[in-house]
């Protein structure tokens, strides 16, 4: 019986033994999966708690593991409803730029010390889903540079160019920023390199280059870089942008000091994605006020903020209503701070149609990461907007957009009064600058006035002259009856032939025949100059209220792809 116990025991302990250690093993075999992906010091010996301090580097002092987020699961609100709600701050100036400037798809834009609005756009060029191949190749290298210029600089007021350059150097232009000297700087997808230009393009060749040219990589070598931004001491940062997923920062002699970054693209949005970790770097801008570089975290649908000196996680900006593409912001100091910001289309890997998207131009307030307003071409929305510029002021937004290929302009509301939809683009003031865009430093209440175009002219007087006609042919024919009236009543009965001619002569003077004589003086309450036009209306085309000068190409691969 004794014997019988304490075998019983002993394999009593030998099972919980058994199942401690498979728990244990089973822990430390799953627990290196975080581990695995991530780049980590070359150094082996360091612990595993310091690997994990890297690991969790701007995520939170005192963590012990890596919280990555489920899908949300807060209420989704009526997006459609809410987006209705908000206001528009800024006016879309349809006459701008100038007629005569032609573009292909506006990548980037940015302004030089002057104020002009420079550009950086494709041409001809146009990015589909067989430009790379699958190892980031590039592979129409076969055609040569861009022959014509890539790089306008525009007038602010009147849209006409400047400046140009860039012409037979570039193959596939992605990102510009121009820094407080007035260099240039800009990015190539296709060559996979980071070019830094003198004013102007002076000289035509860059002064400083960064990547091996159509060599895609990691390390010292760039992968489909995607934007630049410039401290004031010359430091500057670069997004290595569409496979790396990383951001790097360099002295302003171009050696490398700092890089950040995780590649967490995984084809799904996150309302709080891992901080730190990116789905396309897409778009890079400063705050300098708070020492912060913000990066547009496309496919995230989310702004990232780092402490500009050493990478740091600060903050993130994500709202509902931008939705899961978010493709580029820019900081104004204006109203203590604000980030604006283009969304885009649904994401090239599939729609969801239980998730409603509009693409505009947002400005979010920093202070409190509430959206303000919206805006777009014609209060209506954008197709593909791939970047945008704010002036410090605010005053002044411009959206560079791929499809369709144009630049645009928006003045905020304090500033200018909504353009008529009709009115053409070369309708322009007496001394020459867009009736709807104030001349630059002019003060708001000198704000040129709009003069009415030629066609709106000719078609109110024809409206005029149409009434007064109207208005003279009724009153004749009110007086006719009247005296036909008077002879009837002094005079017998009229014969059935004599009526019959009387009213047939009547209808042949009316305009629009016995329908519209009914509607003119048959009534009791006498004579309504809006009766007599109260008709089919067939005659007389209502004036288009949704005209608009943008082009309506599609891109039928291109869209997609940035």
């Amino acid at each position: 019986m004794h014997s019988t116990n304490s075998h019983r025991r002993w394999s009593v302990i030998f099972l919980l033994a058994t199942s401690f250690l498979q728990h244990t093993l089973s822990e430390s075999q799953s627990s290196p999966r975080y581990l695995q992906n991530i780049d980590i010091s070359n150094n082996a010996s360091i612990n595993n708690n310091e690997r994990l301090q890297q690991i969790l580097k701007g995520a939170g002092a005192g963590s012990t593991q890596i919280n990555w987020p489920q899908r949300s699961k807060q209420a989704t609100p009526d997006v459609k409803t809410e987006l209705a709600k908000l206001n528009t701050t800024y006016i879309y100036q349809n006459a701008w730029p100038a007629n005569n400037v032609k573009l292909g798809a506006v990548t980037a834009v940015s302004f030089d010390k002057a104020g002009n609005v420079v550009i950086f756009h494709r041409v001809d060029r146009i990015w589909s889903q067989d430009t790379f191949d699958q190892g980031n190749q590039y592979r129409e290298k076969y055609r040569g540079p861009i022959r014509e210029s890539t790089v306008l600089a525009l007038e602010p007021a009147t849209g006409r160019v400047q400046y140009d350059w860039g012409k037979n150097f570039f193959y596939m232009p992605h990102g510009l920023t121009v820094d407080p000297e007035d260099n240039v700087w800009l990015t190539d997808v296709a060559m996979h390199q980071v070019f830094k230009f003198a004013a102007r393009g002076a000289g035509n060749k860059p002064l400083l280059t960064l990547g091996v040219a159509f060599q895609p990589g990691s390390g010292k070598k760039f992968c489909k870089p995607t934007s630049v931004a410039i401290l004031d001491n010359g430091d500057f940062f670069v997004a290595d942008g569409y496979c790396n997923a990383r951001i790097l920062k360099y002295s302003k002699a171009g050696e490398l000091i700092l890089t950040w970054g995780q590649n967490s693209f995984a084809g799904v949005s996150y309302d709080v994605a891992p901080q730190n970790y990116f789905a396309i770097p897409h778009a890079l801008t400063l705050v300098p006020e708070l020492e912060l570089l913000c990066a547009a975290d496309r496919e995230n649908g989310r702004v990232q903020c780092f402490y500009s000196s050493n990478g740091t996680f600060h903050s993130q900006y994500h709202n509902q209503l931008i939705g899961d593409r978010l493709f580029s912001m820019a900081y104004t100091p204006a109203a203590g701070g604000e980030l604006v910001i283009v969304n885009g289309p649904n994401a090239e890997l599939g729609f969801h149609p239980d998730h409603y998207n509009e693409v505009h131009g947002f400005v979010m307030s920093m202070r409190n990461r509430q959206l303000v307003s919206k805006f777009g071409p014609n209060n209506l929305e954008f197709k593909n907007p791939h970047d945008v510029a704010v002036t410090a002021d605010g005053n002044e937004i411009y959206v560079a957009e791929l499809n369709p290929m144009r630049i645009h302009k928006f003045l905020h509301k304090s500033l200018a009064k909504p353009m008529s939809l009709s009115a053409t683009k070369d309708a322009q003031s007496i001394s020459g600058v867009p009736a709807e865009a104030p001349a630059t430093g002019a003060d708001a209440s000198q704000t040129t006035r709009h003069h009415p175009s030629g066609k709106a002219v000719l078609v109110a007087s024809l409206m005029l002259i149409f009434a007064g006609s109207t208005f003279a042919l009724a009153l004749l024919m009110a007086r006719r009856r009247k005296r036909g009236n008077q002879a009837i009543s002094s005079a017998a009965p009229p014969s059935d032939l004599v009526y019959r001619k009387l009213t047939a002569s009547t209808q042949s003077c009316l305009p629009f025949g016995a329908r519209s004589r009914r509607h003119a003086w048959e009534k009791a309450e006498g004579f309504k100059l809006g009766g007599l036009l109260d008709r089919d209306r067939n005659g007389f085309e209502k004036l288009d209220q949704q005209a608009s000068d943008e082009e309506q190409e599609t891109l039928a691969s291109g869209a997609p792809y940035a």
